[in-house]
């Protein structure tokens, strides 16, 4: 098949989305459709004509019998098998269902399966978050050449009905993220033989709505330690989120224990390494993506039904041990689920006169939470170079779909990071509360201390 040819199973329906840098506002009309055709964040609510994608009934919105938070996440759909399993033999049968970098995985490693399950759409945010989309939506548009929004103010997703591709990439930076959250992952590079070393943190996240004083232009709030191992433990980074990151660059602030010193880190920022990721993930990785968009030019390619890794439960079973996860050039991968869904597929290329490692990226982003699933970064020479996924599950208890981890394998050096995994860690604590003095130097500096 013509690589350049969108696939049969691109969707025509809500496509008619004619300019990228469009600013287009949706009207009463169309937020009409939220609750009745579309779901209340703006997906299709029918399944598709094969059945292999079911309709959007609500979600998961309740723990299964025997849920305990402090225990860790209860997989609903535990006595499900496979329906079929998809490896370098009989991918060609399933080609128009696999994105450019789950053909390459396939390809070069014989180990490489995906294990293909029945499909559940999950998704579901709190019937108070419905309400607030609807009413906010109608308000926001794109501003200054599509860097940063006006009219938002709070929303989990502020265009349901999106017409560009920047609009489907603000729904993921802002999507629901139950107010904040408090957490311990842990980054393993794999080398090729699959030696690790895991880094572990200590992190706190908050957006920006669900503080009482946020300054403006304020996404999140962000402050992360190094816990061990001890050659690196007790550097922390503190982040200010800006909307708009050419109205205002991404404040990052690092504590070094060596200096026990507090200095501005500009540098946290784009294609910059994160610093214990020995090169594998640049800061813009993080959260699939995560920064400013304005080094590239972004194009709405279009609907399409896809696998990507979802409900993956198994993956965030605290019974697990980081041995059992991790092999060499890739996961285990009978403890990732893929299921068929339908993801808005959206292509960054790098603007002329720009410079970033990657020339190109593609973005699969799940229709039904708006979190980005999967993705194909190149180089500069227009290869595949690296490809994520993000694992991801229901959290019925807070009904927010947070990734439980990110995966990015680098095809060229035949190595993997995977960071957020915390199985054997804490437990992650939702809806914390925080001021925004728990986000000043003088607080980095404090606990640096």
């Amino acid at each position: 098949m013509n690589k350049n040819k969108i696939p049969a199973v691109v969707l025509s329906g809500l496509i008619g989305l004619a300019s990228n840098v469009a600013l287009a506002q949706i009207d009463a009309t169309e937020t009409a459709l939220l609750g009745q055709s579309l779901t209340p964040i703006g997906a299709q609510k029918v399944g598709n004509a094969s059945g292999s994608i079911p309709a959007w009934t609500g979600g998961l919105t309740k723990p299964p019998p025997g849920f305990d938070a402090s225990k860790g996440y209860l997989d609903p759909f535990a006595g499900e098998q496979p329906t079929y399993t998809i490896t370098a033999a009989n991918m060609a049968q399933y080609a128009e269902l696999l994105s450019p970098g789950y053909k390459a995985m396939l390809q070069k490693y014989p180990s490489y399966k995906m294990n293909i399950y029945p499909s559940h759409r999950t998704a579901a945010l709190p019937q108070t978050e419905y309400a607030h989309i609807a009413q906010e939506a109608i308000g926001i548009t794109l501003a200054n050449n599509g860097n940063g929004m006006v009219g938002y103010q709070s929303t989990s997703v502020p265009f349901p009905i999106p017409h560009s591709a920047l609009e489907v990439l603000y729904n993921h930076l802002v999507r629901y993220r139950a107010g904040g959250y408090q957490y311990y992952p842990t980054e393993m590079v794999v080398q090729a033989n699959g030696s690790f070393s895991p880094v572990r943190r200590e992190v706190k996240l908050v957006m920006a709505s669900a503080m009482g004083n946020p300054e403006p232009n304020r996404l999140y709030y962000y402050l992360g330690k190094v816990t061990s191992p001890e050659s690196v433990a007790g550097g922390q980074t503190l982040v200010h989120e800006p909307i708009d990151q050419t109205q205002e660059t991404r404040l990052a602030w690092v504590y070094n224990p060596g200096q026990r010193r507090v200095l501005r880190a500009p540098e946290i920022s784009y294609d910059s390494p994160v610093s214990t990721s020995d090169g594998l993930r640049t800061n813009d990785m993080i959260d699939m993506f995560s920064g400013a968009p304005d080094k590239y030019d972004w194009k709405l390619v279009g609907k399409r039904e896809m696998l990507v890794p979802y409900n993956t439960y198994k993956l965030a079973d605290r019974s697990l041990k980081y041995g059992q996860i991790i092999q060499p050039n890739h996961l285990n991968q009978d403890l990732i689920r893929y299921e068929p869904h339908r993801v808005w597929v959206v292509e960054a290329t790098l603007k002329p006169g720009q410079r970033h490692i990657y020339a190109k990226r593609v973005f699969y982003i799940d229709e039904d939470s708006w979190g980005i699933l999967a993705s194909d970064l190149y180089d500069g020479r227009g290869e595949l170079w690296r490809v994520q996924e993000a694992h991801s599950l229901q959290r019925y208890d807070v009904l927010s779909a947070i990734h439980v981890s990110e995966v990015a394998y680098d095809l060229q050096a035949r190595r993997y990071v995977v960071y957020g995994l915390e199985n054997e860690e804490k437990i992650t604590q939702f809806g914390v509360q925080a001021a925004l003095k728990d986000f000043s130097a003088a607080a980095l500096r404090r606990s640096g201390r």
